[in-house]
């Protein structure tokens, strides 16, 4: 599900840009230690992503499909590795219908389909954890299994430090120490093989970082102090209160949400538990969510991505809460189905009222997509309802969610291609390589367009910018990526016999007084290219009033 179509939209800026980027030009240097956008050192995070995304083009090509490629094969290994442990946990059963809803989860969907780190990051988290609840689950960590199974956590968490650096281990430990004080069996914390699993770790993470500090004096301070100290303290990129996550793991896990609290219920209530082990699971479950939302609720720079390592926990009570179906009697299981649908009918009208209110403001393709989407969520609700009104088919309801989700993700992948005027420049950027030769130059005005080097294969000169390259972008080597001030553009653009300026709409009035007299040869979205040639034909969609 998450491979068909995966190269058709063009890359989402700025991150999907900067991630491909970053990629193709380690393909294109073979230097696999330092990463580098738009030729400029780029240490914001690990090198392991980029390894996959580099080894995909070397196979595919440089092209969208083998930048998103990884994040939807970790998306699906997360998937499998969740249902083996719900397998373990809860059975079978629970185990296939935690990776439904897993799998068909708006957020996890989403994120399948978008280069970038996070499904990395998730995935190898959710293999410790479970590698580490397999270890706990042998009783003796000095036992063979136990031993075996807590080096394999170490190896992850290893793995998960390349991806996106240390959060991994500071997270998963949190996660384990704290259900083990939970279970009242902290002595066991001596008996772990801490040297192995210190050894097993290091030699996976640790040569990377020694490598990369060798060829780059001060990455370390930069990555450990600025990049994940300080940005975690102070940064305030994405500002969000603590309460975003909050509708972000709602509206990302529904429908399957409605069954976290019967999936809880069983902590509770005791009835469907066989064992005072399923408490516990639902414990280390119940931590490992909370532990992860609450660390990336706390700062102020947040995105959505961020709680894809909590998602699984989610899921995998969601199945426990899904298997109690079969056993709460017709009666219940009417009222339980009522409910969802009387929910999900409220979530579709708000969708149709955001359509309303939204037209006019987003374009005309995105509105038709949550009407749609509304009309699917109304089906669901209804169709659920008509199905089970006497309570005995379990299965139908499920399955019914199931082909629903399908369906509305169909939608949010169309609708991501209809948006991508709004969100992305491919457009633009094959407009501009109709301008180029070797020897011309690429500036961007005031702005990074992170994809312009992908698509047309020339660094970028960003003209009194420098963004989140200016750590680096006084080095040397980095010298050709910025024009430093608007007078040197302007000497620039007169004495280039070939300079592709992208710019900013809004930015226009401000450029009208470069010589030559600038040609307007693309646009996109709310940006243009323009070229010092007077002699260029202007593109004449682009050359409308509203230009």
């Amino acid at each position: 599900m998450y491979l068909p179509g995966l190269g058709r939209p063009a890359l989402w800026e700025p991150d999907e840009g900067r991630y491909g980027e970053i990629a193709r030009e380690m393909y294109l240097s073979a230097d696999y230690v330092t990463p580098r956008d738009n030729y400029v050192r780029y240490f914001e995070k690990p090198p392991l992503v980029y390894w996959t995304e580099a080894a995909a083009i070397s196979i595919f090509g440089v092209d969208e499909f083998a930048v998103r490629l990884p994040a939807a094969v970790f998306s699906a290994a997360q998937v499998v590795v969740t249902a083996a442990i719900a397998e373990v946990m809860f059975g079978a059963a629970v185990g296939l219908l935690a990776a439904v809803a897993l799998g068909l989860s708006p957020l996890f969907f989403g994120f399948a389909r978008f280069a970038t780190l996070d499904p990395a990051l998730a995935f190898f988290m959710t293999a410790a954890l479970g590698a580490f609840y397999l270890a706990a689950r042998s009783n003796d960590f000095r036992s063979r299994e136990g031993r075996r199974w807590f080096l394999v956590s170490a190896a992850m968490l290893a793995l998960g430090t390349l991806a996106k650096g240390p959060v991994a281990p500071v997270l998963c430990g949190a996660i384990a120490l704290s259900w083990l004080l939970l279970e009242r069996r902290g002595h066991e914390i001596a008996s772990m093989p801490w040297l192995l699993a210190i050894v097993t770790y290091c030699a996976i993470a640790v040569p990377w970082f020694l490598v990369a500090a060798h060829r780059n004096p001060g990455f370390l301070r930069f990555f450990f102090v600025h990049e994940h100290l300080q940005r975690y303290i102070e940064n305030t990129e994405h500002g969000w209160g603590p309460w975003f996550f909050i509708p972000v793991v709602f509206a990302g896990s529904w429908p399957w949400f409605f069954f976290v609290p019967l999936g809880l219920s069983e902590s509770l209530d005791g009835v469907a538990t066989k064992s005072a082990s399923h408490r516990s699971e639902l414990r280390f479950l119940i931590i490992w969510f909370l532990v992860i939302f609450i660390f990336f609720s706390i700062p102020r720079a947040k995105l959505g991505s961020y709680v894809l390592p909590a998602v699984p926990a989610l899921s995998i009570i969601t199945g426990a809460g899904m298997s109690r179906l079969w056993g709460l009697g017709a009666e219940t299981t009417r009222r339980f189905v009522a409910g969802f649908s009387a929910i999900t009918l409220l979530g579709a009208i708000a969708v149709a009222i955001a359509a309303v209110v939204l037209r006019g403001k987003i374009p005309h393709a995105i509105a038709i997509d949550l009407y749609l989407v509304a009309v699917l969520l109304a089906a669901m609700a209804l169709v659920s309802f008509i199905a089970n009104r006497d309570g005995s088919r379990p299965g139908a309801f499920v399955m019914t969610l199931a082909l629903g989700m399908i369906l509305i993700m169909g939608i949010a992948t169309r609708a991501r291609m209809d948006g991508a005027a709004e969100t992305s420049y491919r457009v633009l950027a094959k407009q501009v390589a109709e301008h180029l030769r070797p020897g011309c130059t690429v500036g961007s005005y005031r702005h990074n367009v992170q994809s312009i080097p992908f698509y047309t294969g020339f660094r970028e000169a960003l003209v009194s910018y420098r963004g989140e390259l200016a750590s680096f972008g006084d080095s040397p080597d980095a010298a050709a990526s910025f024009i430093n001030s608007d007078d040197d553009l302007r000497k620039l653009w007169s004495s280039s016999e070939c300079f592709v300026l992208v710019a900013n709409r809004k930015d226009l009035r401000a450029l009208e007084t470069l010589t030559p007299a600038p040609v307007l040869v693309g646009c996109e979205g709310k940006k243009v290219a323009l070229v010092n040639s007077p002699g260029a034909r202007p593109n004449a969609a682009c050359t409308a009033e509203s230009y």
